[in-house]
């Protein structure tokens, strides 16, 4: 190989290095949010949620994305979102649900 074609090959090198560097990036972390209510009624329980990320530096959007499931009172759908997160290999699924609310403990009102 001689010299000139050393240097092609290690511009070329050089210049898909940063996309073969994006491609090995960890693709960004999903959290499930589940809870059985609505969302309306849970803004303060979102906003501090959100700011509780904040504070150990995960930041919605930026490094990591939630994905939010509402049951809006129908404990039978609530089952349905929790399997469903499950199916999409959330990182973590997150619910504000008392026990007695989660048809997933068999607990009972």
């Amino acid at each position: 190989m001689n010299r000139r074609e050393l240097i092609t090959l290690l511009g070329g090198a050089t210049a898909a290095w940063p996309i073969a560097a994006r491609a090995q990036q960890a693709a960004t972390p999903v959290i499930g949010f589940l809870h059985a209510g609505a969302p309306e009624a849970n803004a303060n329980n979102v906003r501090a949620f959100r700011k509780g990320l904040g504070e150990t530096g995960h930041v919605e959007g930026s490094n990591v994305s939630i994905d939010f499931q509402w049951a809006y009172g129908d404990l039978a759908r609530y089952k349905e979102l929790a399997a469903e997160l499950v199916r999409r290999q959330v990182a973590v699924i997150v619910t504000l649900s008392s026990a007695a609310a989660n048809p997933l403990s068999g607990s009972q009102y």
